[in-house]
């Protein structure tokens, strides 16, 4: 298939080229900067210029594929709500671009929508579209184009992770480097799940090339990692003494991410596994914060 996708030179993006085009498909990446039009033609991939503000570029995009995968996010988590409604915009251009045809488009949100009772791991089939995670609005935009005739599915992801990049772990650093200490919220056993970008790139593939109308997949290689396991595994990196801060202090410590490092929200992908074929391999979360190499 000739697939457009979208964050093309993003962290998971750049894993997912060489993974789609191993399996025989070619890709039309999206970027907006010479640099990364570099990027994707050193990695084979056909560049389209496009930006996420410009939904019409994403448009167009779709319209030259025979699939498309959506990565692309702004992660300006100060600007959280906002960049929801930029991704609502982003879907709805690309399901314009898909409509009248089967051809499949792969969106992306977070394994905490499919959270259920407290306590138990978020699973595949859940999915409450009163959930007060902004993010929400990506899956209620998809169910909209799923409703219309659009073949769309959905993937979710926990803390991607390898040696370079945690996904909500990394802003931790800075905040520890600032602060003196590393950090976590009460007894630290709220956990976060994870997956490793090797294991969400292949799953990204596998889910593009099933092209199952309505499905969802969370990209979980670890169900729950508890949040002081991850406090200890930075402290180690970053020689930082690790520390407990009680609920209300953690807004005053955590800024913006105070919103997210006291929630439990372990995640099962083990629907996904078996309707898939798809095992997760790559090295756990606290394996690659042990690795860690974090800039200055």
């Amino acid at each position: 298939m000739r697939i457009f996708l979208t964050g093309a030179t993003g962290f998971i993006g750049s894993t997912l080229v060489p993974e789609l085009i191993a399996a025989g498909h070619q890709v039309l990446g999206m970027t907006r900067s010479d640099a990364g039009a570099q990027a994707l033609e050193k990695a084979g991939a056909e560049v389209h210029r496009g930006t996420l503000e410009d939904p019409a570029s994403l448009q167009r995009g779709a319209e030259q594929a025979d699939a498309v995968i959506h990565t692309a996010f702004d992660h300006d988590f100060t600007r959280f709500v906002e960049n929801c409604e930029k991704d609502k915009r982003a879907i709805n251009a690309l399901g314009a671009a898909l409509a009248g045809s089967d051809r499949p488009l792969v969106i992306t949100s977070g394994t905490g929508m499919g959270g259920g009772k407290p306590g138990e791991p978020a699973s595949e089939d859940n999915f409450d579209a009163s959930h007060g995670n902004p993010r929400i609005v990506s899956e209620i935009t998809g169910n909209a184009l799923l409703e219309s005739g659009i073949n769309l599915s959905v993937l979710r992801l926990p803390q991607v992770h390898n040696p370079y990049k945690q996904g909500l772990i990394s802003p931790l650093v800075g905040i520890a480097r600032e602060k003196g200490v590393v950090g976590y919220v009460g007894e630290g056993r709220n956990r976060w799940p994870a997956g490793h970008v090797s294991d969400v790139a292949r799953l990204y593939r596998l889910a593009v090339e099933a092209g199952k109308a309505g499905a969802r997949y969370h990209a979980v290689g670890e169900e729950g990692v508890a949040s002081r396991d991850i406090a200890e595994a930075l402290g180690r990196a970053l020689g930082l003494p690790v520390v407990s801060i009680a609920p209300d202090e953690a807004p005053a410590h955590f800024g913006w991410m105070a919103m997210f490092v006291g929630m439990d929200m372990p995640a099962s992908s083990a629907l996904t596994q078996a309707r898939l074929n798809w095992h997760p391999v790559g090295p756990g979360l606290i394996s690659d914060l042990d690795q860690a190499r974090f800039a200055d």
